[in-house]
């Protein structure tokens, strides 16, 4: 696994830890304080989408003027749900083209609208990673069959083909 090097002065690293009997799965603040320190990419990149979503949050109710973040979620769901969609088109162009680069600067505006929406709908980052962790060691295709038939019988549909 590749390591990044990073100097920093005190850190702050939320860790899972395990929840009471039948709870959910809580996070423990814990203070690093170091020179460097060596972090694996995947926790990097942990952290690297922590700290946008804390500034989006942190802009929610800033000036539009001065903050993208907060224009953007000024305009309403729609506008933030429609710059995502057209943000995602522009990365599945750059994927079919076989642009590296542009895919990779694509990506990252995918993610950053993608965390608009979620702090626009009150969904907190954790919540993600804990349904990511519910879904390991399924399978994609036992997955989501089991929510086409939710969602079938939630409409009362004889079927699990979506319409």
């Amino acid at each position: 696994m590749a390591k990044t090097t990073k100097t920093v002065k005190k850190m702050v690293l939320k860790v899972p830890v395990a929840g009471k009997a039948g709870g959910k799965p809580t996070t423990k603040k814990v203070t690093i304080r170091r020179k460097k320190l060596t972090i694996p990419h995947d926790q990097l990149s942990g952290m690297v989408l922590d700290e946008l979503f804390k500034t989006i949050e942190a802009r929610k109710g800033a000036d539009p003027s001065t903050s993208h973040s907060a224009k953007l979620m000024s305009r309403g769901m729609s506008k933030v749900a429609q710059k995502f969609g057209e943000e995602a088109v522009e990365c599945l162009i750059e994927a079919v083209s076989g642009n590296t680069q542009a895919l990779i600067a694509e990506s990252a505006d995918v993610l950053y609208h993608l965390m608009v929406i979620w702090v626009a709908s009150g969904v907190a980052p954790a919540d993600v990673w804990a349904e990511l962790e519910r879904r390991k060691g399924i399978s994609g295709i036992a997955e989501k069959a089991s929510r086409v038939q939710k969602l079938a019988t939630a409409f009362g549909l004889a079927t699990s083909k979506i319409p």
